[in-house]
């Protein structure tokens, strides 16, 4: 055995050395700390580095995700936008169809990003445990099912539409086999129930089914540009709560109002009641989705004074110092009266006419006019064709046919009874009455340019749109404006003032006409048109309510000078400073003055005044005793736009309009 070498240095130290083998070992171990040592300090410089590249990037410097590491269904990071700059222009780049807004950029309709779950049975590995986990982020999913439709032997099929992202995040950290998203889009309307009988629906592949999302379906998919409506959600909300609260305390079965600007025809206001919550129109029943305004056929009575007028005006068959009467037309086994005769005399001028809503006084005008002109007339105003509007439930009217448009009939229309027109067509020759003579095409989408002045003259041609037809010359419409401020001031209209704002306009109450033919006693239809206001006629508005109720309020009437005309007077009230309109009360003389037309105006020297004697219609009159008494005493049968239209489809509205319609027994709205 070998023993160590000994050796004595430096002060006797002993020292010892390994033998051979030992040495390498120990220069071995050292070179390994030193590799370690290099290898240690290589990791902390390149942790340092990501620590040092962390920081900046989520702390320091922070960068929003890439376009291609986000799903295509997560929207983008929105800007600040502390003034509202951006409103309204709600144009999502993860969706294709365009939202619809109202005329204040306020989002009536829009897309929003869900994706479609399906799943390819060939790739399942655990049926069970797929359906299982599903449900845990789904819970309407029935698990038997899915499992049985994961064990088909196909490669596609749908397990879940128009889930949420968030749905869509969780189903995917499932991690599970052959499971795999869609993008796609739900239509959704913030609003719920305001403006939806104009917005309509889309099917479940998001195509326009009813509505605005009909009519401008390839518009909304093409051009995401926001479609932008005329319609005011602000007017729109206070219009339909007065209605409503109209139709709850007259127990009206349905009801309507309309708000137009007469200048442009855009309309800011359409309420039809009852109605829904546009995000459930395929489970709304058909009278709730039914449109009263535009679908809806109803006779419009009295209203229909204010053509017959403007008609014998327009035409020179009557002037407003022209006296007709007023005393009961018989007709075979009917009679046209008034409700109400012992406060005015049987002769009456044009003005009377109006304010005391005369039904006989109006059937002589129309038989000084004559069946052909009064045709004629309706038909360039429009009351013979679908009303032009951007809806594709807009109803035909229903009118009697012209062979058989006798005498008969042209006194009954004469005062609005006989024919059946959507109240949008009610509204819109209102309007060409008051504005200067000129027929609008009514619009639902909002113009580019802003329309005149308020103060501008009605007879401003340089204010209509360019494809508006002038029917009425301005001093005519000018006379019209009189009369009609003439019957709110003093005649049937009174309680649909709004002080002032001068409204103007006629009320009407017909009869409703049962589903075996016949008209319905007590049962009316009761609507006043207007114009406010009328020193400066800016906007038309149109209330109706079918099948009001008596209350203590209205003594025991039903007509329209107590339930529809008070119900407008709130609602100009209302909505009149939402539309930059402020009540004038400080010139109310002056204005009051401007718009007084006398009761019985004078005759000018040289005229002779149509009156008693002297009345070209009597003799029409009497030609209707030669008619065949087939025709001339018939009741008409009763066409469905003038009942409770809500109640049938829409198919079956188109009836015969091939008899004429005998006037009713009474059919006024004084009260």
């Amino acid at each position: 055995m070998s023993n160590p070498i000994h050796d004595r240095r430096d002060g006797g130290e002993q020292a010892s050395f390994p033998m051979g083998g030992g040495l390498r070992a120990l220069m071995a171990q050292d070179r390994m700390h030193a590799r370690l040592l290099v290898l240690a300090g290589v990791f902390c410089v390149l942790f340092s580095a990501i620590g040092i590249k962390l920081t900046l990037a989520t702390i320091i410097r922070p960068m929003p995700p890439q376009q291609q590491q986000i799903a295509p269904q997560v929207p983008p990071i929105p800007k600040s936008d502390p003034k509202g700059m951006i409103a309204g222009d709600i144009a999502l780049p993860q969706v294709h169809r365009a939202s619809v807004i109202d005329r204040n950029g306020q989002v009536l309709a829009m897309s929003l990003p869900v994706a479609q779950v399906y799943a390819n049975p060939l790739e399942m590995i655990d049926t069970t445990d797929a359906a299982h986990k599903l449900k845990t982020v789904l819970p309407s999913l029935n698990e038997e099912e899915t499992k049985r439709r994961l064990s088909l032997n196909k490669q596609f099929v749908y397990l879940a539409r128009d889930i949420s992202p968030a749905q869509e995040l969780a189903i995917n950290n499932l991690g599970i086999p052959g499971v795999y998203f869609e993008p796609g889009e739900r239509r959704r309307y913030p609003m719920g129930r305001v403006a939806a009988h104009i917005l309509g629906g889309v099917d479940i592949d998001d195509h326009g089914v009813a509505g605005i999302e009909r009519y401008f379906d390839k518009r909304l998919d093409d051009d995401r540009t926001p479609l932008r409506l005329s319609l005011d959600v602000r007017v729109q909300n206070v219009v339909h709560d007065e209605l409503q609260s109209a139709m709850d305390t007259f127990q009206a079965i349905g009801a309507c109002a309309i708000v137009m600007d007469v200048r442009s025809g855009e309309i800011i206001s359409m309420v039809s009641l009852p109605d829904y919550d546009a995000n459930d129109f395929g489970r709304a029943a058909p009278d709730s989705r039914f449109n009263r305004a535009v679908t809806g056929m109803y006779e419009p009575g009295s209203t229909f004074k204010l053509q017959t007028t403007a008609m014998a005006l327009q035409d020179g068959v009557a002037h407003i110092w022209d006296r007709f009467s007023s005393t009961p037309i018989k007709i075979g086994r009917f009679t046209i009266s008034d409700m109400k005769s012992d406060h005015f005399d049987p002769w009456l001028t044009l003005p009377e006419v109006m304010a005391y809503s005369s039904n006989p006084a109006a059937a002589h005008i129309a038989l000084d006019a004559g069946a052909a002109r009064q045709q004629d007339w309706l038909r360039r105003m429009g009351f013979f064709a679908r009303v032009p509007i951007e809806l594709p439930e807009a109803g035909r009217p229903i009118v009697p046919s012209v062979r058989n448009w006798g005498v008969s009939t042209t006194m009954t229309v004469a005062f609005g009874h006989g024919m059946a027109e959507p109240p949008l067509s009610i509204v819109r020759g209102t309007a060409a009455t008051a504005n200067g003579g000129f027929l609008l095409r009514p619009t639902l989408v909002a113009h580019e340019t802003a329309p005149a002045a308020s103060g501008a003259t009605p007879d401003a041609s340089a204010a209509m749109p360019p494809d508006a037809e002038r029917l009425i010359s301005a001093a005519n419409s000018d006379i019209l404006r009189r009369i009609l401020r003439l019957d709110v001031a003093k005649g049937t209209g009174q309680k649909a003032e709004s002080v002032g704002y001068y409204v103007g306009g006629k009320t009407g109450t017909a009869e409703k006409i049962g589903p075996h033919g016949g008209y319905l006693k007590h049962v009316n239809v009761s609507a006043f048109t207007g114009i406010f206001p009328m020193n400066a006629p800016r906007y038309a508005i149109y209330v109706m309510l079918d099948s009001p109720k008596p209350t203590a309020q209205t003594h025991g009437w039903t007509t329209a000078g107590w339930n529809a005309a008070p119900t407008a007077a709130r609602m100009i009230t209302r909505i009149a400073p939402l539309m930059g309109l402020f009540p004038d009360t400080q010139h109310a003389a002056a204005i009051e003055a401007d718009l007084a037309i006398p009761m019985r105006p004078a005759v000018p020297r040289g005229y002779r005044a149509l009156g008693p004697g002297y009345d070209p219609g009597t003799e029409h009159l009497h030609e209707h005793e030669h008619e065949p008494s087939a025709t001339s005493a018939r009741r008409a049968r009763a066409p469905h736009g003038a009942t409770d239209t809500a109640q049938v489809p829409a198919h079956t509205l188109h009836v015969r309009n091939d008899v004429s319609h005998p006037p009713a027994q009474q059919s006024s709205d004084r009260g």
